[in-house]
């Protein structure tokens, strides 16, 4: 029996080793088949493996740009929040007290700082600021103001009636000696029982809603401080305002002159924070400072350069605006002058000088014709001036000469297109036997106070503002003949003090501009004066920033700040809304 098992044993052995080693055969076989032989078909495909291959990728970076065009189309750089913006001017900073502010740097430091009753707004007229209505008699000799609710000063505390009837008695005070100072002759002032501020005046005036354009002050700084020392106080070094800005710190030079003001946003203005968090107000005492400064992009813009001082900016880093302001230049003719005094010599300078010559000195500004500007009132009609008569002009100058010769003073300050202009009017007045000595002056106090107020002069190229509402009695009221005055011809026509006085108390805008009709026709008989052009505003800015808006207008250089709160320097990528 245990043979017939080993028997079968070794039979099972040899079998399953022959089902083995044929089941061996087979796999490899089916390998050589099925592996082996058909890698060889790879080379066979390969180009149609790349082939898939560069259609996914460029399906993925279809893919890819697709999204980034999609995130394109919807997101913008935008100016956003934050950013410094740093503005040249020129002039010392000697006070940050707005009532005394005369340099062009005092002067942009008190606009960012304090607010005013009145101001000029975007379209160029008077209006609101921390006043919230404005309202006039029918006499227009009572004019009623209410104040904002809920006013604040930079530090906190409440700005109230109280502290403008403390400004306006500041003003009024001869001690205190403003620049504001004539705006109020004569206006009484007080608060009703109705928690207003009524503005009382001795004669109808129309035009009171400019006279309102004062920076108002803090009485809880200034109520215990001598008028007679105000301007001496610490208040001019450390002010508190309720401007869209507040003061942050003083930087000064190795002369103990100040250098920049650095200002801060204020939270407390009463339309909001500017989207600036800060302002610096960098000083410099002449254009070819600031012309580097703008060439070594020191500084974000600047309204201090006109005419040929622009071409000197060569950066590209800037963009320029040119802005008609309110205000024109003129050839002021001293009428109490030995030779001026003399009607038929204005008369005949004035037809024989090409004027449309001395316009081609001043580019790209508008003629002006006239002591008006028609954005400030519609005339139905303007007196017609003289045409140009070379021949008749010598003829009349040569008569009133006699065997003499008529040498002339010719005075004018360092600023844009005046010396360029004066230069032609010399050329001008030669050429019609007239010799002109011409003096440039750079425009400073000191030549505010011993040329223009002293009249030392015999004709003066100048520029002077006109309101955005039109008012020309303090340049050619005979009251106005006096070193505080603005007359600057000595003009002096009885007629003509009638009309603007009379103008000025009459609120029906018609019957004004008929008293003004006739102002002009004796304007353009006396020739106190001749029309040059209307001023502008040339304004430099850095590319990336933002300034005032296009559709802002100008009534002085300063009103750019009327826009002051959407000035920017930053920016930011945000989404566009589908």
């Amino acid at each position: 029996m245990v043979g017939n098992l080993k028997k079968s044993g070794q039979k099972f052995l040899k079998k399953f080793s022959r089902v083995s080693k044929k089941a061996g055969e087979e796999s490899k076989e089916h390998i050589k088949e099925n592996l082996i032989q058909r890698v060889s078909h790879i080379r066979d495909i390969k180009l149609l493996i790349l082939e898939w291959s560069l259609l996914v990728a460029a399906l993925v970076m279809l893919s890819i740009t697709q999204a980034f065009w999609f995130s394109s189309s919807y997101a913008s750089d935008v100016f956003v929040n934050g950013g410094t913006y740093a503005e040249a001017t020129i002039g010392q900073v000697n006070s940050l007290n707005p009532l005394f502010a005369t340099t062009n740097s005092e002067k942009v430091v008190s606009k960012l700082l304090f607010a005013n009753l009145i101001a000029v707004d975007y379209s160029g007229n008077p209006g609101l600021q921390l006043a919230k209505s404005l309202r006039a008699s029918e006499n227009g000799k009572v004019w009623t103001v209410r104040l904002r609710e809920n006013l604040k000063w930079s530090d906190d505390e409440p700005l109230t009636n109280e502290d403008v009837l403390f400004t306006v008695n500041l003003i009024q005070n001869p001690a205190v000696n403003s620049i504001y100072g004539s705006n109020l002759n004569g206006v009484k002032v007080a608060e009703n029982e109705s928690g207003e501020i009524v503005f009382t005046l001795n004669t109808a005036y129309a035009d009171f809603a400019t006279a309102l354009q004062i920076p108002i002050l803090p009485k809880h700084k200034l109520e215990n401080v001598e008028p007679k020392t105000l301007i001496e106080n610490d208040f001019s070094k450390t002010p508190v305002g309720a401007g869209p800005f507040m003061l942050n710190a003083i930087q000064t030079n190795s002369f103990g002159y100040t250098s920049v003001v650095y200002l801060s946003a204020n939270p407390n203005y009463y339309l909001g924070r500017p989207m600036l968090n800060s302002f610096a107000v960098q000083v410099y005492d002449d254009k070819d400072e600031i012309i580097n400064a703008m060439n070594t992009s020191k500084v974000t813009a600047t309204a201090e350069l006109s005419g040929p001082e622009v071409e000197k900016v060569v950066s590209k880093a800037f963009l320029y605006k040119n802005s008609s302001v309110d205000a024109g230049a003129f050839i002021f003719f001293n009428t109490a002058s030995a030779k001026l005094k003399n009607h038929d010599l204005r008369a005949a300078i004035r037809q024989g000088i090409n004027i449309d010559k001395l316009r081609e000195s001043a580019p790209d500004t508008i003629a002006l014709n006239y002591p008006l500007v028609d954005a400030q009132i519609g005339l139905q009609s303007y007196p017609e001036i003289p045409t140009m008569d070379v021949d008749a002009a010598k003829s009349k100058i040569a008569e009133i000469s006699g065997d003499g010769e008529i040498n002339l003073r010719l005075a004018t300050v360092n600023s844009g297109y005046l010396p360029a202009v004066a230069e032609t009017l010399k050329n001008e007045l030669l050429a019609l036997g007239i010799k002109t000595d011409v003096i440039v002056y750079e425009e400073t106090q000191e030549f505010v106070t011993n040329i223009v107020a002293q009249r030392n002069y015999d004709i003066l190229v100048y520029e002077i503002e006109l309101g955005a509402d039109p008012d020309p009695l303090p340049y050619y009221h005979s009251s106005q003949i006096s070193t505080v005055g603005l007359n600057l011809s000595n003009y002096h026509q009885a007629m003509v003090d009638d009309l603007l006085v009379g103008a000025r108390e009459t609120l029906d805008s018609s019957l004004r501009a008929k008293k003004y009709e006739a102002f002009l026709k004796y304007w353009v008989d006396d020739v106190p004066a001749i029309g040059l052009y209307q001023a502008n505003l040339t304004y430099i800015y850095n590319k990336n920033a933002r300034a005032y808006g296009n559709d802002v207008r100008l009534v002085t250089a300063i009103d750019r700040f009327s826009d002051v709160l959407n000035y920017a320097t930053v920016k930011a990528s945000r989404s566009k809304t589908p």
